[in-house]
């Protein structure tokens, strides 16, 4: 069988040649060796992105457990897999082989394939890949994983991946060494990409993509401390949460990896875990940097931190990864660089042109999910792209991340109550690491790019106040410039819709046509700027009989005229009469020196709303915003000293046009 054939001369060497071939055997797990081993730097190969070693560098490389390295099925036969079958057949067989997986692989029903020792899995060319199914290694050793992409198994529906019948993991290693995972590409699994389990030892994760999944890379289900791994040039990728999470490593050495919009908490160490974390980069990730108990020692040297926010722990001494082999790193600044153009497999990086995406639980769609529909447009793209969700309640958090600008999200019905997006994340509740998630960590939806539209869908944040407590809980938090939503709901209580900017100083238009938004307290509120057109505004009853909340809250900068807009909409709510209040100035503790502003114009406003218009806040008498109104109608359209009016030539000036300032959204009349 010729190697040229379906590798190419080049590859086939650096794959196959020069391992020499090394018998797995059974072992227990003693205390850590850390023996010294010669590891090569990353460097480029021309057009071919990072040179492929022979070896395995990092842990996997070194000796162990009756083996002197990671060698996969390089003692015995070349075997080719062209269906689940065959690739489950090969994976179980007691022999050492070279497992070269040719096309795409699907399994009718999830399967996660047992793995034997001394294999090697080698991807043929560019479009090599597993679907619907993985891998399981039990107490094995000695195998390989380069060259494929694993994809496909999520559940629709089940984000958390908490389902009884949901443990479909891309790879699950439990007591397993010598273990050599490279350019591969893990995406939209049903639950972890790699679960690395149970004393797990002598691993090397490098050049892999993990993307568009909740649950990441976990590490650890074990009270010892044993694993050893190294981790670095990985690109992680609009993941949610265990990027990765690291319990009770004995030594996790993470090094030039890219962690780039990620929704929860980036690289966290746990119980008795020893990391090293030096030259990666981190973008868009909330606490990037964990140690989550006393007994974790991160060292977080050489790191990039763009656009993040929260922890970048720095505890301890950890360990000295020099100490166990030779490396050389790059510079984190050329980190995304590097590893967005070589992670991943071969030939296998092309970028996704298409510009209509659909969404559907039922299996009919490109994803099941939305976030994984968003991942799947390439970051920095700006095409123009419509994704399309079919009827279902969606229970996830999304992020438009800002890096993906003009996209189209749109319900597949003129009915947004077709379309749920549903979550219930509330801002006071309790991280399991520590800390609230607080405003940024609760919508269910946040749109950080600009030009996006959302259309004909309801957003939620289902979060039960009356279980549970009042509570912020926001459905929407909209960031990016330009962005609208037309026709669509949100469902929420406290602070349900926040206008937000990315700056004090930033500009941030929003423009909500014929939208529905309903809640209690503060529930349109931020320092965007955000016209209101033609929508209904639905407060809440919170049962009392003098109080039933506010509506606007906005924290306008003192520069910015342009606040919030309320203009031929319908403030509707069962509360009793005379007891809302149309908003409350809100002077943020960031921004004390903000300007609130609201005008409420060619509305209805029903018997709800209180006599005395606007309230205080925060020991700020409502005085000390800018609050008016013009030409409202209906029982609650008050005209007194509570109530300031716009004069006629005052309201030609605040317009949407003003307001918009020269931005004309799609589908306004």
């Amino acid at each position: 069988m010729s190697l040229r054939r379906f590798l190419g001369a080049a590859s086939a060497v650096a794959i196959l040649s020069g391992l020499a071939p090394v018998p797995a055997m059974a072992a227990p797990l003693p205390a850590p060796s850390l023996a010294p081993a010669v590891n090569t730097p990353s460097t480029l190969s021309g057009d071919r992105g990072p040179a492929w070693k022979q070896r395995p560098d990092g842990f996997a490389s070194l000796p162990g457990h009756g083996l002197d390295g990671t060698t996969g099925g390089q003692a015995g036969r070349i075997v080719t897999a062209t269906t689940i079958a065959q690739l489950q057949e090969f994976a179980a067989a007691p022999e050492p082989l070279v497992i070269f997986i040719d096309g795409t692989l699907e399994a009718a029903q999830y399967v996660k394939i047992p793995v034997a020792a001394n294999k090697s899995f080698i991807g043929v060319g560019a479009g090599a890949e597993v679907v619907n199914a993985g891998f399981k290694l039990i107490n094995v050793s000695n195998v390989i994983f380069r060259n494929f992409t694993v994809r496909d198994s999520y559940i629709p529906g089940d984000w958390d991946g908490k389902r009884p019948d949901n443990d479909r993991d891309g790879i699950q290693l439990d007591t397993s060494h010598h273990v050599w995972v490279d350019h591969m590409k893990f995406e939209r699994m049903g639950d972890g990409l790699i679960d690395t389990r149970k004393d797990s030892d002598f691993l090397t994760y490098s050049w892999n993509i993990f993307a568009d999944n909740n649950k990441a890379l976990g590490v650890g289900w074990t009270p010892n401390a044993v694993t050893r791994m190294t981790i670095h040039h990985n690109w992680i990728r609009n993941t949610t949460q265990r990027n990765f999470s690291l319990d009770n490593t004995a030594a996790a050495h993470v090094y030039n990896n890219y962690l780039q919009d990620v929704g929860q908490y980036g690289m966290m160490g746990r119980n008795s875990a020893k990391v090293v974390l030096e030259g990666n980069y981190f973008t868009a990730v909330q606490d990037p940097i964990v140690a989550k108990d006393p007994g974790t020692e991160i060292v977080n040297r050489d790191n990039i931190f763009d656009s993040t926010r929260g922890r970048k722990d720095n505890v301890g001494t950890a360990f000295d990864p020099a100490a166990n082999y030779s490396y050389t790193k790059d510079e984190a600044a050329a980190v995304p660089g590097i590893v967005s153009s070589g992670a991943g497999p071969r030939d296998n990086n092309a970028r996704n042109t298409t510009t209509e995406i659909t969404v559907a639980l039922d299996g009919t769609g490109d994803f099941g999910s939305l976030q994984a529909a968003i991942g799947s447009v390439p970051a920095g793209s700006t095409q123009a792209r419509t994704i399309t969700v079919k009827p279902g309640n969606y229970r996830e958090t999304v992020n438009v991340w800002a890096d993906r600008p003009n996209l189209t999200i749109q319900g597949a019905t003129a009915n947004p109550a077709d379309v749920v997006i549903s979550y219930d994340t509330p801002a006071g509740g309790q991280k399991f690491f520590g800390g609230t998630w607080g405003t940024a960590g609760s919508p269910t939806l946040t749109v950080h790019a600009a030009d996006t539209t959302v259309r004909n869908l309801t957003v939620e944040n289902s979060y039960d106040e009356a279980a549970n407590g009042p509570s912020q809980a926001l459905a929407v938090r909209s960031i990016g410039d330009r962005v609208t939503f037309e026709g669509t709901r949100f469902l929420g209580n406290q602070d349900t819709y926040l206008a937000d900017t990315a700056g004090r100083d930033a500009t941030a238009r929003t423009y909500l046509k014929n939208c529905y938004i309903e809640g209690d307290v503060d529930f349109l509120y931020g320092r965007g700027t955000a016209v209101f057109d033609g929508c209904t505004i639905h407060s809440l009853d919170r049962g009392s009989t003098t109080n039933n909340g506010y509506i606007v809250a906005p924290s306008t900068k003192n520069s910015n005229p342009y606040g919030f807009l309320i203009i031929n909409s319908t403030l509707t709510s069962d509360a009793a009469p005379g007891t809302v209040s149309l908003g409350r100035p809100w002077f943020a503790s960031s921004d004390p020196d903000a300007l609130p502003m609201a005008l409420i114009r060619d509305s209805v406003l029903g018997n709800h709303i209180a006599v005395q218009g606007w309230a205080d806040m925060g020991g700020h008498s409502w005085t000390e915003g800018r609050f008016a109104e013009y030409r409202n109608t209906g029982p609650g359209a008050y005209v007194n000293g509570f109530h300031p009016q716009l004069s006629d030539a005052e309201a030609a000036t605040f317009t949407p046009n003003a307001f918009l300032g020269g931005w004309t959204p799609t589908g306004r009349g």
